[in-house]
């Protein structure tokens, strides 16, 4: 999920450019996304009609296309909603109370959550099925979950490195291999139906590993103490 890069595609229009007109119902556009949410984790894409969005979020098409566009926005704002209520940006803010590890270990446990919870799964299925969704659809599904999380945790990583706590070269790449060393073989288990409920335990002492594993690469390193330097 982390190891490739998307096209640049162009942005996609906020809640601010879509036109004049009245101000946007929030309640209708959270019944909205809450409806888009589940159905494009029920079925593909193409079979998701704004007909039924609409009869699922209790609002009319027109509405939909006043808040959204089109379907293609309507998508990534369900991913990017769905990232953002699972894993919220405060996450990531070092001045947060907690060392490095706890803070580590808040989002390691955060995003595994997100991505293991049923809704995810399913779309995550759904992407992998061969002729359910063509590839601008895809790209549009990374732009707005893993290369959110990509981009916000890269910077997490170069506050704490500016303090000193972690000497990392490649800040782009140790954020790939956080999240690929998060997933693990447990999170592709439970994507193949092979684990559909882990335990506590279980999740518990693979998310302590996979922390634990990260900071060992990256912690800065005492100079070695040579002969020449031992006390006399």
């Amino acid at each position: 999920m982390m190891t490739s890069t998307p096209l640049d595609l162009p942005d996609r229009p906020s809640l601010k450019t879509l036109g004049p007109g009245r101000p946007k119902d929030m309640k209708k556009h959270a019944a909205i996304l809450n409806a888009a949410k589940r159905l494009f984790a029920q079925d593909s894409f193409a079979d998701v009609s704004m007909d039924r969005i609409a009869a699922e979020a209790g609002v009319s098409k027109l509405t939909i296309y006043s808040h959204f566009g089109d379907k293609e926005t309507l998508f990534a704002a369900a991913v990017s909603a769905q990232c953002q209520e699972m894993l919220p940006d405060n996450l990531f803010h070092i001045r947060q109370q907690g060392t490095l590890r706890e803070q580590l270990k808040m989002i390691a446990c955060a995003f595994f959550s997100m991505i293991c919870a049923e809704q995810t799964v399913n779309v995550h299925r759904i992407m992998l099925g061969h002729g359910n969704i063509d590839m601008t659809l895809k790209h549009i599904f990374w732009k707005a979950g893993a290369e959110r999380t990509h981009r916000i945790f890269t910077k997490f990583l170069q506050a704490w490195i500016d303090t000193g706590a972690l000497d990392i070269a490649d800040v782009d790449c140790a954020s790939k291999q956080f999240f690929t060393l998060i997933k693990g073989e447990l999170h592709m288990r439970i994507i193949c139906g092979l684990c559909n409920d882990p335990s506590p335990e279980e999740v518990e002492a693979h998310l302590d590993a996979a922390v634990d594993f990260f900071l060992r690469a990256y912690t800065p390193r005492m100079p070695a103490v040579t002969a020449a330097d031992a006390p006399r």
